[in-house]
């Protein structure tokens, strides 16, 4: 991710900046949510606000529904001094925190200024993702005219002996995988800046950034690790592509086949497109989702009165940037769903607190019968006056039949009137994203 000069994110004119208790989910840029021992859920997200000057040292917020977000202060009290004085940083970016051990918690903080490639990703760690928070010692530093990669945007994923890996960078020549020290968190050979899995032509000036990688294990086909990055820029076309490997470091490949660090094919074709900017009917239009992370919950870690799945859930925390006004963003949690192909596919509405619980068989069956509005990867986006979106088309079943589209999954929504609604997404038969809203609340889920 990248802000400018006063932290703020896309801010026309600085200003002092308004009280952070009143946010909610507003100025929340590069989401990651984590549950605490108490059942909390805690949100960290870059030192960021719409219109002024931010608080420094890594945004928290609270929830016990992950709908309404507390303010719960910073991280950390400013930018920590070591990180400060390499990368002249005004703020903290994209904290990554994961449990390391039973008694610890990592974060990994990224700090940096606009358009610059000296940057560091720094160690904290804390009892409680709540704090206290102690910084440690910088994990990753580049240099503008010494280094190619980008040291930001810090990511966790471990192998299933536990050995961890950290995946970072942003634009410049770059993502790359970085084996981490399993008792340190720092890497595991001093000045190692780990291999490139992800990059772009530079014709979209090599725009990738902010992956996230999940491993899911499977007892035919042994352990896969999903990496979710943000493609385009940040301010306007921003959106989330997926790409799947058998080892942390790669190879990375889509739908098609084709290799994340693939630079000859047309870039708009590498990666497989999961969320773009798009407009739904009775839904505000959204910009520039991106910089994805990955709630994973067990059936007993849902919020209260929330039915989940017995297997858990996933869920894609992300920003996303309001069409009308794109100086605006907050944070959204979105169903992530893994379709009969093994491939993730996003919820088109955002989570609003209904039960998490898998869908009915995708037809034929009368009560999805009815016109559907419906979100077609495979269509041009329209330009919009502030960035791509993609605007829903109307499609009507008159059986319930959603096995025309493809490999899609049904699951349970909620829209902006608060109304119970049924939703599928997933992929065509010729492998783009789909999803859609079918008309008329409070259909029986």
């Amino acid at each position: 991710m990248a802000l400018d000069a006063a932290g703020a994110v896309g801010s026309p004119e600085p200003t002092a900046p308004a009280d952070p208790t009143t946010w909610g989910a507003h100025h929340a840029h590069d989401p990651t949510v984590v549950r605490a021992d108490d059942g909390t859920y805690v949100m960290f997200s870059t030192d960021a606000f719409a219109g002024g000057t931010p608080p420094a040292g890594a945004h928290l917020r609270t929830s016990r529904d992950l709908v309404t977000w507390v303010w719960a202060g910073t991280a950390l009290d400013g930018v920590p001094a070591e990180a400060h004085a390499w990368s002249g940083a005004p703020g903290l970016w994209a904290p990554e925190v994961v449990r390391w051990d039973e008694r610890t918690w990592h974060m990994y903080y990224s700090a940096s200024t606009f358009g610059s490639n000296t940057s560091a990703i720094g160690l904290a760690t804390a009892p409680d993702p709540r704090g206290p928070w102690t910084a440690g010692p910088l994990v990753v530093r580049t240099r503008a005219g010494e280094q190619t990669q980008n040291a930001i945007d810090a990511a966790v994923v471990r192998e299933p002996d536990g050995a961890p890996w950290l995946v970072y960078g942003s634009f410049f020549s770059g993502i790359y995988a970085l084996r981490l020290d399993p008792a340190t968190g720092l890497a595991a050979d001093d000045g190692d800046l780990g291999v490139c899995v992800a990059r772009r032509n530079r014709s979209v000036e090599g725009a990738v950034e902010g992956a996230y990688v999940v491993r899911r294990d499977s007892s035919t086909s042994g352990p896969q690790y999903w990496m979710f990055l943000s493609y385009d820029s940040l301010f306007n076309a921003y959106h989330v592509r997926v790409g799947v490997a058998e080892h942390p470091a790669g190879p990375y490949l889509d739908r098609d086949g084709r290799d994340l660090t693939d630079v000859d094919s047309p870039p708009q074709r590498v990666g497989t497109s999961i969320l773009e900017g798009h407009a739904l009917p009775g839904e505000p239009p959204l910009i520039a989702p991106g910089h994805a992370s990955v709630l994973r919950l067990a059936a007993s870690e849902g919020p209260d009165g929330v039915a989940l799945d017995l297997d858990g859930v996933d869920l894609l925390v992300h920003h996303v940037r309001e069409a009308d006004d794109p100086h605006q963003h907050h944070a959204q949690l979105r169903r992530l769903v893994w379709t009969a192909s093994g491939w993730p596919a996003v919820a088109p509405l955002p989570y609003r607190g209904e039960d998490l619980v898998s869908g009915r068989p995708t037809g034929p069956d009368t009560r999805l019968a009815g016109t559907w509005d419906v979100l077609d990867l495979r269509l041009a986006a329209d330009a919009g006056p502030t960035g791509p979106i993609r605007h829903a088309a109307p499609w009507t079943s008159a059986d319930g039949d959603l096995r025309a589209f493809g490999d899609v999954v049904v699951v349970p929504g909620r829209d902006a009137d608060g109304r119970d609604v049924l939703t599928f997404t997933g992929y065509t038969v010729d492998r783009a994203g789909v999803s859609g809203v079918l008309r008329g609340g409070d259909r029986e889920v």
